[in-house]
């Protein structure tokens, strides 16, 4: 029973969605909104054979690089920046400026600096993720339990000892919203990046879809970064469960 409400829960408004869709899709026969057969039916030809290895594979290693470049400096230079009163407040303004940038105003610029090409995408990809993790790493530190500081200083730890056993762990909620954040900016730049200047990726077969007037085929594009987006959250929120099991299981008995 619990099995079926589950199903139910999360597959009534996808498949309602799909529903109304191919009904309006089908009345309209406007010829830049496919039916989701239509897309369905291109979509193994589109995506699965050439451009799986050529385009789909190059964008989501581009991806992976990128964002975890991103979480690893937000992570380490939070803890940095929210260890340490004095420095926080010189560099707060600063990151709060940068994070309200847009990223993709950026894509340019970067540009003049990295070329186009692969370093280029990997730098906009993790320049857009950074700041999502480095501003909820630096408030995780600056809110950590201050009887978890003062007993780290009973038992007189220190330094790498402190770090591991008490700022990584108490900062580490924060620390996996921001990432969660950072991962839908992460496929968004991604995206951005290989519409701006590329030779392959997903973006840039969506556009070359768009200038040719192969509307059936774009949607399928579209439809792969949603199936990818859904894919990243699903496996993000395992390592999620897995990594802070503690923090769920303390909120739900504090339930």
């Amino acid at each position: 029973m619990k099995a079926l409400r589950w199903i139910f829960v999360t597959f009534a408004v996808p498949v309602v969605l799909i529903a109304l869709w191919q009904l309006l899709a089908e009345v309209s026969q406007n010829f830049y909104w496919p039916t989701p057969g239509q897309i369905v039916g291109v979509f193994p030809d589109t995506w699965l054979q050439g451009r799986l290895s050529d385009d789909v594979l190059p964008s989501l290693t581009r991806l992976v690089i990128g964002y975890v470049c991103a979480l690893v400096i937000a992570v380490l230079l939070g803890v940095l920046v929210g260890s340490y009163r004095r420095v926080r407040l010189y560099t707060e303004p600063v990151f709060e400026l940068f994070r309200a940038i847009p990223p993709p105003v950026l894509v340019p610029i970067v540009m003049l600096f990295t070329g186009i090409g692969t370093n280029m995408q990997i730098t906009v990809i993790a320049f857009g993720s950074l700041w999502p993790i480095l501003i909820n790493t630096i408030e995780g530190v600056r809110g950590i339990d201050l009887t978890q500081a003062d007993t780290a200083r009973s038992y007189r730890l220190g330094g790498i000892r402190r770090l591991l056993t008490i700022t990584v762990p108490a900062a580490s909620p924060k620390i996996f919203v921001g990432a969660r954040q950072a991962l839908s900016i992460g496929i968004i730049m991604m995206v951005i990046s290989e519409m701006f200047a590329s030779t392959n990726g997903i973006g840039f077969n969506i556009i070359q879809f768009q200038r040719l007037f192969q509307v059936t085929e774009m949607w399928s594009g579209i439809i792969l970064l949603g199936l990818i987006g859904v894919a990243a959250n699903v496996v993000f929120t395992l390592v999620e469960r897995r990594v802070l099991r503690w923090y769920v299981g303390m909120q739900t008995q504090e339930r």
